[in-house]
């Protein structure tokens, strides 16, 4: 009998593939043009463009667009060619682009009363796609609701609900699992398990910065997560996760018994000084310092930087316990948006650098090779 193959993804490290340049201020936000070898970006500098590979190897701007004011976020739809872009102002503008892409004719306008922020057009989008109604073919109807007022009132529900310790500041849907992920401003990504309904999430550690982008890949069940540490991170998204555990409440360590500095009582009767409290990343108890003297990764718990354990928990942790979950690469300039194509398997990063690197990634039977 033949063995049985199980597909196992992996990641070699990223080779850059192109460059776009020639911003005179930040990329804000950049998408990949299906079926076409090209982009199309919105900056700072209130320029709308669109990039198409010529026959030298080089992305040049087949369309240049100044807008009156900059333009914070952008959808593309490319069924029909119709792009959606967020100002600053609050004002939605929608072009449509010919089919040669040299060409972008006006479309729509819908006047707003307050600041759309970035990522708020896709997040009403994905809400909408999942649990309303409200919209048809990526239209909004004037008549009925404001976009600022259900992209502010979406955030806030997402803020009171999931209880995220920093700003959210990235999200992306996994229809099939039905899960959630969220990055933070403090670093860490969240992933919400929406389809258990049993109000489960888990915890993934993995950047050192904001997390400014993630992306899910379906086909090889990974999780793409970028931040403004200029990391990128793939994460295997194909085992058994667990929850952090919630950190304990106590007056004196849970190992030793020694008082921590503030329990003045015990301090006086034992005639000893205080100690600072420390958790246990594993067990989530209450210790001083000498009992978690030893760090270490647990990949399964989100944690694939080494974090504060307890001694005997080190001890606990076996070495495939430790093994990680997840790969890093470095993309050499401060992320602030990322795109993944799946069908091609393309990458799209922008950085402060006001640059956009475009990369690509092969889909093979058990390997997956990211050369971009």
């Amino acid at each position: 009998m033949a063995a049985e193959i199980h597909p196992r993804p992996q990641t070699r490290k990223p080779v850059l593939l192109s460059k776009i340049e020639g911003f005179q201020d930040v990329v804000n936000t950049a998408v990949i043009i299906p079926k076409e070898d090209g982009v199309i970006s919105v900056s700072q500098d209130r320029t709308i463009r669109v990039w198409l590979k010529r026959d030298s190897g080089q992305y040049w701007p087949s369309v240049y667009h100044t807008m009156p004011v900059a333009c914070s976020c952008m959808s593309f739809n490319p069924e029909t060619r119709r792009i959606s872009l967020g100002l600053e102002n609050g004002t939605v503008s929608e072009f449509v682009l010919s089919e040669d892409y040299n060409q972008m004719t006006p479309a729509r306008t819908y006047q707003g009363k307050s600041r759309i922020q970035s990522h708020t057009i896709d997040f009403v989008f994905l809400t909408y796609i999942n649990h309303m109604n409200m919209f048809k073919n990526h239209h909004l109807s004037a008549s009925q609701y404001s976009i600022p007022y259900l992209t502010l009132n979406l955030l806030k529900a997402a803020m009171c609900v999931f209880m995220c310790a920093g700003n959210v500041t990235a999200l992306c849907w996994d229809p099939v699992q039905r899960v959630l992920f969220s990055g933070s401003s403090d670093h860490s990504i969240i992933m919400w398990d929406i389809g258990g309904r049993k109000g489960t999430a888990f915890e993934l550690q993995g950047h050192n910065d904001k997390v400014q982008g993630l992306c899910y890949a379906s086909h090889t069940r990974q999780l793409i997560s970028c931040g403004s540490d200029g990391g990128i991170v793939i994460w295997s998204m194909d085992v058994t996760r667990q929850e952090t555990p919630e950190w304990l409440d106590s007056d004196s360590c849970q190992k030793c018994e020694q008082p921590f500095f503030w329990n003045f009582k015990q301090m006086w009767d034992s005639k000893k000084i205080g100690l600072r409290q420390h958790h246990c990343r594993k067990c989530g108890q209450a210790v001083c310092g000498k009992c978690s003297s030893k760090r270490s990764t647990i990949p399964l718990m989100g944690f694939e930087f080494e974090v504060r354990v307890c001694d005997s928990c080190h001890d606990s942790i076996t070495d495939e316990e430790r093994a990680p979950t997840a790969t890093f690469h470095d993309s050499k300039h401060s992320i602030i948006h990322m795109q993944y194509e799946p069908t091609r398997g393309w990458l799209l990063t922008s950085g402060t650098d006001k640059i956009i690197k475009v990369n690509l990634t092969h889909i093979i039977t058990n390997i997956v090779v990211y050369t971009g």
